[in-house]
């Protein structure tokens, strides 16, 4: 069947199949903005040609040679001074907005992060945001204090709520204030409570119950979106590891209030667990495809790294084979935060030729080819 009117039956009866069943086949949001709805049909599109590499601050800071740190450099990121091009998909952290701080707990200007996105954004880049906010309860407690039920503190009690309410205000604040030269809204991937199948968040597994969970992120969403009409995000889903597909399903709230399905997983105690890695993040990858190709959902790998990059062909040794083929929109690796913490190829590093050889192989792609997709429904500035 070659011509779109003979095909045409066939995919509006699969439509009424799958909206019948309860299956997402769209953007969750249906007020989002034109940039933000192309966004979200990109990240399906551009899966067919590679998978996008990311890095959590790439643009703020990283490692010179010598490992000491740079800071704030226009233009620059450590992926860029190895092979001349941004990573396509850079991750920033809003953690201690809730606290009106002028940093992030990163020590990133608020005010740097903004125009970062702005800046990625022209350039046809895909900006992704995570929130580790302190303990709204106590707010003098970090993310990692886990005073116990705080879900359950907040939704229970409408003082506690009403103060929560006032905390999403200045998400959506920061939200609403993104925007690119022409005043238009800027699409983001916005990532709440993440790892949530493990317990070191004050949201985790052992401090709420599944629907407590699921609650939580419903009333998160809808307040965004409906009570303060942010209509340029992509929300997103991630588990840590997960068992099987009932596991990451456990506290999943719907496929009506998720837009992007994914998962963290980091490389611990190698050499010896290299081979248990690559198959158990393998099976995590083919969990989200099938659940993705169910609900017609972009799928990525939101976090992974391995601290310090000890085997220098980790490349393509490990990362290769998990997200070759795989179908991803995108694969994002942690911070270069100091010269104990970092997990990209910076200039001096032992993996720069492995990671060069996986980018001409053409598994991941950089900002630059990203930016040809046109992800937007825009040329991109160059």
């Amino acid at each position: 069947m070659s011509s779109s009117q003979s095909s045409f039956p066939f995919f509006q009866s699969l439509a009424i199949v799958l909206l019948a069943t309860g299956i997402s086949i769209a953007q969750i949001d249906p007020g989002a903005t034109r940039a933000t709805k192309n966004l979200y049909a990109g990240l399906k599109r551009s899966a067919e040609k590679g998978v996008m590499f990311g890095q959590q601050d790439a643009l703020a800071y990283g490692l010179n040679a010598d490992k000491s740190r740079w800071i704030g450099d226009k233009d620059r990121s450590d992926i860029k001074t190895i092979t001349g091009e941004h990573p396509a998909i850079v991750g920033y952290d809003l953690g201690h907005i809730e606290l009106d701080s002028v940093n992030n707990l990163d020590g990133v200007p608020f005010s740097r992060i903004k125009e970062d996105i702005r800046i990625n954004y022209e350039r046809g880049g895909v900006n992704t945001i995570s929130w580790h906010p302190n303990n709204p309860v106590n707010f003098s407690k970090t993310t990692w204090d886990k005073e116990e039920f705080t879900i359950r503190k907040i939704m229970s009690d409408e003082k506690n709520k009403k103060r929560f309410e006032k905390t999403l205000d200045k998400l959506a604040d920061f939200f609403l204030s993104l925007k690119g030269s022409k005043g238009e809204l800027i699409p983001v991937i916005f990532r709440p409570y993440h790892e949530h199948t493990g317990s070191w968040f004050w949201w985790g597994a052992d401090h709420c119950t599944p629907e407590e969970y699921k609650q939580f992120w419903k009333f998160t969403v809808d307040y965004l979106q409906k009570t303060r009409k942010v209509h340029n995000l992509l929300i997103a889903y991630s588990t840590d590891n997960f068992k099987n597909k009932e596991h990451y399903l456990e506290r999943y709230p719907g496929d009506n209030l998720v837009d992007i399905l994914g998962f963290d997983t980091y490389h611990r105690n190698p050499p010896k667990s290299d081979s248990a890695f690559i198959a158990n993040a393998t099976r995590m990858v083919g969990t989200i495809r099938d659940l993705g190709k169910a609900s017609g959902k972009p799928f990525a790998i939101t976090e992974t790294g391995l601290e310090q990059l000890t085997e220098a062909d980790w490349w393509t040794k490990i990362i290769q084979p998990i997200i070759k083929n795989s179908g991803l929109s995108y694969v994002l690796v942690w911070r270069n935060g100091r010269p104990d913490h970092y997990y990209a190829p910076f200039e001096g590093n032992n993996t720069v030729s492995d990671f060069k050889k996986l980018q001409q192989s053409g598994t991941i792609l950089l900002e630059k080819k990203v930016a040809s997709e046109n992800l937007y429904g825009r040329p991109a500035k160059r």
